[in-house]
């Protein structure tokens, strides 16, 4: 890599395009609530990765990557769910419990390292949470899936993915059987809540956790095998 970042700006990096691929730009009240910091704060940062060419930053706008921006977020990307795959996988860590780790784990990981651990792991395509790993020429394989807030009342679906990593969304996911390849039926869609059957139980999540479930309608579904 030509550009040599902090842990914090590959932190910003992988957070602007996880932002920019769900709307297409990342605001900075979305990246400082994403990052879990102050608005202020991240500032400085984004002038950082404008100067070295790794952001586009449009005041009122937000923050779009640049071509080598991208290419950097998606090796920090892959690290990361590679990390999180040696956690679940080798190490036996609850799926719902190693994003944070891996965030940490993800530094540490050299391009040696990462090849020898993905043989090791069989090549996996997705992430615990369903998301796709990107591969080592940057290449991203997702599969067609959509929010379950946009899938109508009395649907099947099956979860694809969760793109809320953070812990507490995940416990409280999984605490009601919520998970990738894991189908659901919606009972009923309220203005700030759904109504979910999952393996014969209902359950009531908000919009917010709905918004980061991914799904495909099951009679269409390519189950991502994670």
């Amino acid at each position: 890599m030509a550009v040599e970042l902090s842990h914090e700006a590959e932190e910003y990096i992988e957070a602007i395009y996880k932002l920019q691929k769900r709307s297409g730009v990342a605001r900075t009240k979305e990246l400082a609530k994403e990052l879990n910091v102050v608005p202020g704060s991240i500032t400085n940062t984004i002038a950082h990765l404008e100067k070295h060419g790794l952001v586009e930053h449009t005041p009122y706008k937000g923050v779009r990557l640049t071509a080598e921006g991208e290419k950097l977020a998606l090796n920090v990307i892959r690290r990361h769910r590679l990390a999180e795959r040696l956690l679940t996988d080798l190490l036996e860590a609850d799926w719902s419990i190693v994003h944070e780790t891996a965030c940490r784990l993800e530094h540490a990981l050299t391009e040696d390292v990462l090849s020898l651990l993905e043989r090791r792991l069989g090549y996996p395509k997705f992430c615990p949470h369903g998301n796709p790993i990107p591969r080592e020429n940057g290449e991203v394989n997702d599969v067609e899936c959509y929010p379950l807030t946009s899938m109508a009342a009395n649907q099947t679906c099956i979860v694809i993915k969760l793109l809320d990593e953070k812990r507490e969304t995940l416990l409280s996911l999984a605490s009601k059987g919520i998970k990738p390849n894991v189908p659901i039926h919606i009972v009923k869609a309220e203005e700030d809540s759904l109504v979910l059957c999952v393996a014969g139980e209902e359950w009531t999540i908000n919009r917010k956790e709905a918004e980061s479930i991914w799904v495909k309608a099951v009679e269409k579904v390519e189950s991502a095998n994670v």
